[in-house]
């Protein structure tokens, strides 16, 4: 029965589940350390959803996209598959901007920087959804939910960055006095 699941690939599907949400729980202690302090003074667009929906939202597309990721590696060959490297490379790519994210927006009080971090997301995720379904159709369908709220997500930063151009500055216990000093370019 060579159908059926061992041990050893269902380790493998968790970790390709779980590694994905690593980050995403990493992120979600820093967004809490700023949701009072800073985001909630921020002005935000009408089509935004209560804060509550964005932790299941993310749970569930890092479990998709981790199992997606597993498809590939397991129907590419592995990490050494001539079929898996370059799609794993664009997951490991989108991951790192998706994870970068957070510190960027929330840690950072970047808009605009978190702005320029998703649209660079966006774009390496879709590439990575069509590298995936070129080697297993399933884990490539499984970045259209993805996909499709990293667009919302985008409108989103963008609406926000516009609603609050005064906003856009780093968090208060990393400012720095004025020096009247300017530096030298």
């Amino acid at each position: 029965m060579a159908d059926r699941p061992c041990a050893g690939n269902i380790l493998r599907i968790a970790g390709a589940v779980i590694l994905p949400n690593l980050g995403g729980i990493y992120n979600g202690r820093l967004t809490r350390q700023h949701l009072q302090s800073w985001y909630a003074n921020l002005k935000f667009p009408s089509f935004k959803p209560p804060n509550s929906v964005f932790a299941p939202m993310w749970i569930s597309l890092y479990a998709g996209m981790g199992y997606g990721s597993y498809l590939v590696w397991r129907d590419g060959g592995g990490f050494s598959g001539e079929a898996a490297k370059l799609p794993l490379i664009a997951y490991g790519t989108q991951l790192a901007l998706n994870w970068a994210w957070t510190p960027i927006f929330f840690g950072q009080h970047n808009i605009k920087g978190g702005l320029i971090d998703i649209v660079a997301l966006t774009a390496a995720a879709s590439a990575c959804g069509v590298l995936f379904y070129r080697v297993n159709k399933t884990a490539g369908l499984l970045f259209v939910p993805y996909v499709a709220w990293l667009g919302f997500a985008t409108a989103l930063n963008y609406a926000i960055w516009k609603l609050n151009p005064e906003k856009e500055q780093a968090p208060k216990d990393e400012e720095k006095p004025s020096s009247s000093h300017a530096k030298s370019s």
